[in-house]
């Protein structure tokens, strides 16, 4: 993609400026090129590092990340401006994307010759890696909302406020709703050190 004028807000959590959603989303809908250029410069690299912390492979999250784009481009009226933040949307589309793929995965091992009982170490952790995921995909939108931009986007409640047109006290309500619900929908019958319900608190 090639370079623009936009500043944007990486997962390091430094102030920049993005694309304004409502005229990336215009300029989308009518097939303007750069706009998806611009779009990709500002917040590939959040769905890449959104793909990666779940799937725990660079290439796969590279291959997630185009998908989104390609989707992007091709269904730009699956984005609302009105409903949330684009980097939000793209948070979500490229986090449930990485979910499936994993899934794909682990039935790709689980069919072959001798797959179960390879690595039975390694899977579960990343079992305990996907039923993380999993309970993220299955809050409320807002809440998943606010949650990807605290998380992954780096962002404080405040910023959090501010990007989702809310009021402070709602986006503190939001994210404590949405840890919340990761733990109802993690707990076990024992939650130990290194359970999806550690790893849901260790992820913000």
């Amino acid at each position: 993609m090639s370079p623009h004028t936009h500043e944007v807000v990486p997962v390091d959590g430094t102030t920049r400026y993005p694309p304004r959603d409502r005229e990336l989303h215009r300029r989308l809908v009518y097939g303007d090129e750069s706009a998806l250029g611009e779009a990709y410069d500002a917040y590939s690299a959040l769905v890449r590092t959104v793909a990666r912390r779940v799937t725990g492979s660079t290439a796969v999250a590279d291959e997630v990340t185009h998908r989104v784009f390609i989707d992007l481009w091709t269904c730009p009226y699956a984005f609302e401006p009105g409903h949330g933040s684009l980097r939000a949307w793209l948070s979500i589309r490229g986090h449930h994307g990485a979910v499936a793929r994993t899934r794909e995965t682990e039935a790709e091992t689980e069919r072959a010759p001798g797959g179960t009982e390879a690595g039975a170490g390694h899977q579960s952790v990343e079992e305990a890696r996907l039923a993380l995921h999993t309970a993220l995909t299955e809050l409320p939108l807002p809440e998943r909302e606010a949650l990807h931009l605290a998380c992954f986007a780096g962002r404080t409640y405040r910023q959090v406020a501010v990007e989702l047109g809310i009021p402070e006290a709602a986006a503190t309500a939001r994210l404590r709703n949405a840890l919340g619900g990761l733990a109802d929908r993690l707990a076990g019958p024992v939650a130990g050190p290194g359970s999806p319900a550690d790893e849901a608190r260790d992820e913000c």
